[in-house]
């Protein structure tokens, strides 16, 4: 385990962290403007394009990503790149695009704005509940379980413990300052994953002897178990087309069709129209500084690396 190595100083370190999210996340409970629907839901609407853009990348970069997307680049190789790919344009698409049109309807929130677009209450209501049903299936879970399983290797804690710690710190900043707290804290979340991930890039290279031998060593990586089974080896074996980005569009596991068309619509739920990505922008003070914040996330397609 983790924990076994760990000294004094890092569980200091870690103390430090949570002292820090904790505090900036009081901190901006003191926001003179935090009282109205505007300043709850939406910062006040005067966020500078940095701390909003930072917001958006600390989102969607987090333990999922360290952990989820990387695990699927050691099985799949480098077409997970595709899914990353995909923000660079529809980011730009959301600032130039889709946040105009939602700031000049008014909405505070995606259901909202369908109803001052079409009208009615079902429309609303069911956007509404499909929206809550799909971040706890598909997000929250994912992102406290992530969570749950570092904070256990790296402290030795219950699992259910990590998901409690996880849940109460954010549920206490975030229902105490509203968005305006999600962004500060996001934003020193940022510089925390910018740094670890750089050092963490550093290390690893070093550890694997660098770009050229990563990827010979990569072509033949095989599990303990497979290749103790001679029989079933070449199974276990990385797939040959894993410096592949653009795949088969028979034999792919992601296949240029589905990356160029299906993850195109799809991803233009997840960075168009996904709640967090609208409500964050439409906090931004002024239409340029939300322009601007469509393109700052679009750095954390070097995280792929």
């Amino acid at each position: 385990m983790v924990e076994d190595y760990l000294v004094a100083s890092d569980y200091v370190l870690i103390g430090i962290y949570f002292v820090l999210v904790l505090a900036v996340g009081l901190w901006s409970t003191f926001r003179p403007n935090r009282n109205s629907a505007a300043g709850y839901f939406l910062a006040g609407k005067d966020m500078h394009w940095i701390p909003v853009g930072a917001s958006i990348f600390a989102s969607n970069v987090g333990a999922p990503m360290f952990i989820g997307l990387a695990g699927t680049a050691a099985a799949s190789g480098f077409a997970v790149a595709i899914y990353e790919w995909h923000s660079i344009y529809l980011l730009i698409a959301l600032g130039w695009v889709f946040v105009p049109v939602y700031v000049a309807s008014g909405a505070f929130t995606m259901p909202e704005y369908l109803k001052k677009r079409f009208g009615g209450k079902r429309l609303r209501i069911y956007l509404s509940s499909l929206a809550l049903v799909l971040y706890v299936l598909t997000k929250i879970s994912s992102e406290i379980y992530s969570g749950a399983i570092f904070m256990r290797q790296l402290l030795g804690w219950n699992l259910y413990l990590c998901v409690v710690t996880i849940l109460a710190v954010t549920a206490f900043y975030t229902i105490a300052g509203g968005l305006a707290a999600v962004i500060y804290t996001d934003t020193l979340q940022t510089v925390i994953l910018l740094f670890g991930a750089f050092i963490l890039t550093v290390m690893s290279f070093i550890e694997v002897g660098g770009w050229e031998q990563m990827m010979r060593k990569y072509s033949m990586a095989a599990a303990n178990y497979t290749l103790a089974n001679p029989e079933n080896y070449s199974c276990g074996l990385p797939r040959s087309d894993f410096n592949h980005i653009w795949r088969d569009a028979e034999t792919g596991d992601i296949p240029w069709p589905g990356a160029a068309i299906g993850l195109t619509t799809l991803g233009l739920w997840v960075w168009c129209t996904d709640q967090i990505m609208v409500q964050t922008c439409l906090s931004a003070k002024d239409m340029s500084h939300a322009i601007v914040v469509s393109l700052l996330p679009n750095s954390k397609t070097i995280e792929i690396a």
